[in-house]
């Protein structure tokens, strides 16, 4: 692994460990993303409850299109932050939120005077009894919600039974809490970033980026994807496939009843049975085409997965090919 990949997760790896793991998302991957989701924020209240306003582009997006997009309220929480000038960072044990009903004074701007300041009594944490009230007059949540608290933050998304609009990382597709979700089609995959990774403000950590993809005062993540449960076109287009099955070109495992297939744009147009096929996949999948069936991953009982090979000695549920352990799979079948 490259010097600068092993740093990466190093820094990564204490971020949540410490729980600092407040990546910050550019303007520009905002607006990229959100621009396939405008038809849906029409006379909705909106919802960033993991954003400070002085660096969160979230708010900027939605405050600054309010009216474009026609929204009815936009609420922001700020974890520990009370100053009323917007321009303070963690400076107490206390919070405020945020509520903009759009443009007042004909300026198309979204002035300071025009954005109710009210404290909080807690810290804002979105767990928080207080934040679980804004929540509750939420239409759609759309943030960046710390990595480690991942699987928590979802699961207070599904209890409340929130559209949302969410950063996350690729590899929470195969949490046991996510992938019943992804499972059942109660979330997906949105469109993306550029080139699969993003960078994102965060002073706490240096950038291990090569030369060629560094940013000044950002971190390069790679692998981070975009999940929602909003309808959008993209799900419901399907993947062109040219190839045809042979055992020779896609073994089985040894430990699973299916065929591994490295990569999704070489998934076999006529097999049909089951098939292993990396977490990318889920980038380009359409509920149309496919049927997800389970997962293959070493963190998962084997014995839970019906695809599994009863009685296979091997290290939890990785799948296995001539003895050699692959990278986390996602178990899959062709619909038509």
């Amino acid at each position: 692994m490259p010097k600068e990949n092993k740093n990466l997760n190093k820094n990564l790896h204490s971020a949540k460990k410490g729980k600092n793991d407040e990546f910050y998302t550019q303007l520009e991957d905002i607006e990229r993303e959100l621009k396939h989701y405008k038809e849906h924020f029409r006379g909705k209240v909106v919802y960033c409850n993991c954003d400070d306003p002085r660096v969160s582009n979230f708010f900027h997006y939605f405050s600054y299109n309010f009216e474009k997009l026609g929204l009815k309220k936009l609420i922001t929480t700020c974890y520990k932050n009370q100053s009323r000038d917007l321009f303070s960072q963690n400076e107490s044990e206390k919070a405020i939120y945020l509520e903009y009903t759009g443009d007042k004074n004909g300026n198309n701007i979204p002035d300071v005077e025009e954005i109710g300041v009210h404290e909080l009594k807690g810290d804002g944490d979105f767990r928080s009894d207080e934040s679980i009230e804004l929540l509750k007059q939420a239409d759609i949540v759309v943030t960046n919600p710390p990595f480690s608290l991942f699987r928590e933050y979802v699961a207070q998304l599904i209890e409340y039974d929130k559209k949302f609009v969410i950063v996350g990382h690729q590899n929470a597709i195969t949490y046991k809490e996510i992938f019943p979700l992804i499972k059942e089609n109660r979330m997906w995959l949105g469109y993306g970033f550029k080139g699969g990774a993003g960078h994102f403000i965060n002073t706490k950590y240096e950038d291990y980026a090569t030369a060629g993809d560094h940013k000044e005062g950002m971190i390069r993540v790679s692998g981070v994807v975009w999940f929602t449960n909003l309808e959008i076109k993209k799900r419901h287009e399907d993947l062109p496939l040219y190839k045809y099955y042979s055992p020779e070109e896609y073994p089985k495992y040894d430990n699973y009843n299916a065929i591994e297939v490295s990569k999704t744009k070489d998934i076999p147009m006529n097999y049909n049975e089951v098939m292993g096929v990396p977490i990318t996949f889920m980038d380009k999948y359409s509920p149309e085409q496919f049927e997800i069936v389970d997962r293959a991953d070493a963190n998962i009982s084997s014995e839970d997965n019906q695809y599994h090979i009863k009685g296979f000695a091997d290290k939890g549920g990785a799948p296995l090919i001539a003895g050699n352990f692959v990278y986390k799979r996602i178990l899959i079948k062709h619909k038509k």
